[in-house]
């Protein structure tokens, strides 16, 4: 099943953030490590959803929680097969939450999904990179009527910025969310000494 919210929409980060919540705890298995992974290039305007997330992102992130992919270290399509395999041997079957940006239908530009499954990055320019994610998150940035690589770079930085708001808020909701249902006695003493 896919969702899609409207990154305009104030009600869409805790829309997100609640049903990431439901998924993700559906779907987990018990000491499963929780990984975002943020793909996408900080040198091209189009693909950089995904680094802008992971930067705004990285200082909110609860024990248990990593994050790879930000503007000082993205995943991309030069590193993505190497850093799936990196992620194979440094953790134990982890549960991956994938983001990307993607392209769609014109009306679509600034919307954002949310599904259950691998991520297929690339897609949208033609490129055949490995799929990645238990559940998967992509922003909608540009139209797919032109699927050359002159459509990213002509993409708006208001709206990757639009989007990349909304979506990290939607993370800090889940975050917070997934935390305190997974560790409420954690929470508690947190809360106790602020």
């Amino acid at each position: 099943m896919h969702y899609y919210f409207d990154s305009k929409n104030p009600k869409t980060p805790s829309q997100i953030g609640r049903i990431l919540t439901t998924m993700v705890i559906d779907n987990i298995h018990p000491n499963q490590e929780i990984i975002v992974l943020c793909i996408g290039s900080d040198r091209s305007t189009g693909d950089s959803l995904g680094p802008i997330i992971g930067h705004k992102f990285r200082d909110f992130i609860s024990p248990g929680f990593y994050l790879l992919g930000d503007l000082n270290q993205p995943v991309h399509a030069a590193n993505l097969s190497y850093c799936i395999k990196s992620i194979q041997k440094t953790f134990d079957n982890p549960f991956i939450i994938a983001i990307d940006a993607s392209l769609g239908n014109e009306e679509h530009i600034g919307m954002i999904t949310l599904g259950k499954g691998p991520l297929k990055p690339g897609l949208g320019v033609k490129k055949r990179l490995p799929e990645v994610g238990d559940i998967h998150i992509t922003g909608i940035v540009n139209s797919s009527l032109d699927t050359a690589s002159s459509t990213l770079q002509t993409t708006r930085l208001s709206i990757i910025f639009q989007i990349a708001d909304a979506i990290v808020l939607a993370l800090r909701i889940f975050n917070d969310d997934y935390y305190i249902q997974q560790a409420p006695e954690l929470s508690y003493l947190l809360n106790q000494t602020s």
